[in-house]
């Protein structure tokens, strides 16, 4: 079995290096907070004192980290115990401008680098489940493409270019962060109307949020606001939302109203609701 590396071991980071201790793999491991690295060592995971340490000998070094700052400052603090033929993979979620600069930097500098972004939590880290996406040489993901699958349940190659799938993980982190939004406001509109929470997320389980996506969602990347459901009548309903909300915070609707208003005074009332997107996407 492999030797591998783990720089950070906050959740995510422990799941994943106590999973692959299970799995076989020799793994020392460094964290900022010590204790955190030796609450793994009935995995078999071992302590490094500094990331230095923690890299000599490992034939992968796995980084989850929590952002680009600290991603550079661990690197540059692991680079005296890399070996030569080390790959960097970084799970951390960064800047995808910032990521495309530190491929460009490691390449310059002889390290192997790639940018592996997942969508999973400690407990999917432990069972190999949820989704890892995958940036950079397609010759160097593919001589580690076997050991990155037994680490989540769904792995995806997005491409050469390097800041591709931290572009793609914001894209999705957008969409939980979001849902997680909405789920908030509707769970106010249901204590405001005294309606049972659990009963709200019900009938919002209804919804085929997938058949959404593939209908709506697709017309509005392709620019196409034919209306099925009319702006003004959707900001119609938005105040009805707030008003029945009253006093209560809200997560999200009221940057909705508020982003309905601009594009009502600029004449798209009669577009369908999806106007919202016009300035992302090609106009009609």
């Amino acid at each position: 079995m492999a030797h591998i590396a783990f720089l950070g071991t906050g959740l995510l980071g422990s799941a994943f290096a106590e999973a692959a201790a299970k799995r076989g793999d020799t793994v020392t491991a460094w964290n900022r907070s010590i204790d955190k690295v030796r609450a793994l060592a009935q995995f078999g995971v071992k302590a490094a004192s500094t990331p230095a340490e923690a890299v000599r000998g490992a034939s992968r070094v796995h980084l989850v980290l929590k952002d680009d700052a600290v991603v550079d400052e661990v690197i540059s603090a692991a680079r005296p115990g890399l070996s030569a033929d080390a790959i960097l993979i970084d799970h951390s979620t960064t800047l995808p401008t910032l990521t495309a600069d530190r491929a460009e930097r490691f390449h310059a500098a002889g390290l192997k680098y790639l940018h592996c972004p997942v969508f999973m939590g400690p407990q999917a880290a432990r069972d190999a489940q949820g989704s890892m996406l995958a940036a950079g040489s397609k010759a160097l993901f593919e001589s580690v493409e076997s050991d990155l699958a037994k680490m989540t349940g769904r792995l995806a190659y997005m491409g050469e270019r390097p800041d591709l799938a931290a572009a793609n993980k914001l894209i999705g982190n957008a969409m939980i962060i979001g849902l997680v939004a909405v789920i908030a406001d509707i769970l106010t509109l249901a204590q405001a109307s005294g309606v049972d929470g659990e009963d709200a997320i019900k009938l919002v389980g209804l919804f085929d949020v997938k058949g959404m996506m593939a209908n709506r969602g697709l017309n509005m990347a392709k620019g196409n606001f034919t209306p099925s459901f009319e702006l003004a009548m959707a900001r119609k309903d938005v105040r009805l939302m707030l008003e029945t909300a009253g006093d209560r915070p809200m997560a999200a609707l009221p940057a909705i109203a508020a982003r309905m208003d601009q594009l009502i005074a600029a004449g798209y009332g009669a577009k369908d609701a999806s106007v919202l997107g016009i300035d992302a996407v090609p106009r009609p």
